[in-house]
């Protein structure tokens, strides 16, 4: 049996992840959960599972939940960052899923790598930020770290058997978003609603607004680079409106695998779960009889500039991935909280990228000091525009 730590286990992935805990009762056990706000849920998940440890954001979430589950239950409670670092490392773990949104799960899953834990890697911010100092430390400390991204997990899947040396082009697919057909001039009238429907998949909010500013799949650009060693020039994105066809790799001989299936995310997770076996998850296939066409396009990087500000970072590399990815989780939060506009999300973040003085070579320390600054930098552009 494999004991799992969920790291954001009341976000989609980790919501995902303990319904096939709960499908293969007899593979998998629940040691430690890890939470963001969602207390009322989380709750509900520890009295289901029962976990050794589970983490909240800080003391008073502590009180709140203990105040939930009542003085019977024998779950340890921790909070803050060395909270989520111990369930990470937690001794009888074998695997961790890091699933918690944004930057905030680079330390714990940093943890989990220095433990020698196996590493289902849902949070792409991880290898945004570090993806050179994460990789590395894996390789020193013999961990595999196994891709959730539906994306990567289909990239994964493609290149399982074949030579490395062999791959010529890594196609990474994209739905599009919500305003893939939306003229550029409307952009300006985008509404906080507009921008949380996703035509195919159902993800949280931050992630939703990643995805109709396609910076989710220019993230994923900078992840498939260092999960699979490709250099950018091998990395291409396409949309793909029906998001049946995952993701795509060909090779030197003209031929191209891809994998396809239904959009949800249990058939990722499970094979990070389960590889190199698969579990039988009873998923729909596609109805190829009656799908109708499916179609691939190019992406229109000038209605989407956050794609390309990722390329731009990926191919500056050094510490410009992890600016890009502060000042972008800083925009997306402002405009949740409808601060922003749309439009104005992009523009931010090219405004702090500019700004920054970028280090080549970075080491943990840089990382965390350049992404505080840039957190900083984007927070004092968004209230100095306000006042304006």
């Amino acid at each position: 049996m494999k004991s799992l730590t969920i790291l954001g286990a009341t976000g989609s992935i980790g919501r995902n992840t303990l319904k096939i805990v709960e499908m293969f009762p007899d593979r998998f056990c629940v040691k430690a959960l890890a939470a963001g706000r969602n207390i009322d849920l989380f709750a509900d998940q520890i009295n289901r599972f029962s976990p050794e440890v589970a983490v909240v954001i800080n003391e008073e979430m502590v009180r709140d939940l203990k105040e939930r589950l009542g003085s019977h239950n024998r779950t340890h409670i921790l909070f803050g960052e060395d909270g989520y670092k111990q369930a990470a490392a937690h001794p009888s773990v074998d695997m961790v899923v890091s699933a918690i949104v944004g930057a905030a799960g680079l330390l714990p899953t940093l943890a989990a790598i220095e433990a020698g834990k196996e590493i289902a890697l849902a949070n792409k911010e991880t290898l945004v930020m570090a993806g050179e100092i994460v990789m590395a430390r894996a390789a020193e400390k013999g961990v595999t770290i196994l891709p959730v991204d539906s994306e990567h997990s289909a990239i994964f899947q493609c290149i399982s058997g074949q030579r490395v040396s062999d791959i010529s082009k890594i196609i990474l697919t994209a739905s599009g978003g919500p305003f893939r057909n939306k003229p550029a001039e409307e952009f300006k009238d985008i509404t906080l609603k507009d921008a949380l429907k996703h035509p195919t998949w159902q993800m949280g909010r931050k992630i939703s607004i990643d995805s109709a500013t396609l910076m989710n799949k220019g993230l994923e650009v900078i992840e498939a680079k260092f999960l699979f060693g490709a250099p950018l020039e091998k990395i291409e994105v396409v949309v793909h409106p029906q998001s049946v066809v995952h993701s795509m790799v060909s090779y030197v001989d003209g031929a191209v695998i891809a994998q396809l299936g239904v959009p949800d995310m249990k058939g990722a997770i499970s094979y990070a779960l389960s590889y190199p076996e698969r579990l039988t998850l009873n998923q729909p296939l596609p109805e190829f009889s009656t799908i109708g066409a499916l179609t691939f396009e190019k992406p229109d990087i000038k209605k989407f500039p956050c794609l390309d500000l990722a390329y731009q970072a990926c191919k500056a590399g050094g510490t410009l991935p992890c600016v890009m990815n502060a000042a972008n989780e800083i925009a997306v939060t402002a405009f949740l909280n409808e601060e922003i506009s749309f439009i104005e999300i992009p523009a931010i973040i090219d405004k702090i990228m500019t700004r920054h003085q970028g280090i080549t070579t970075p080491g943990l320390s840089d990382i965390l000091y350049v992404d505080q600054w840039a957190r900083e930098a984007t927070l004092k552009w968004i209230r100095e525009k306000q006042r304006a």
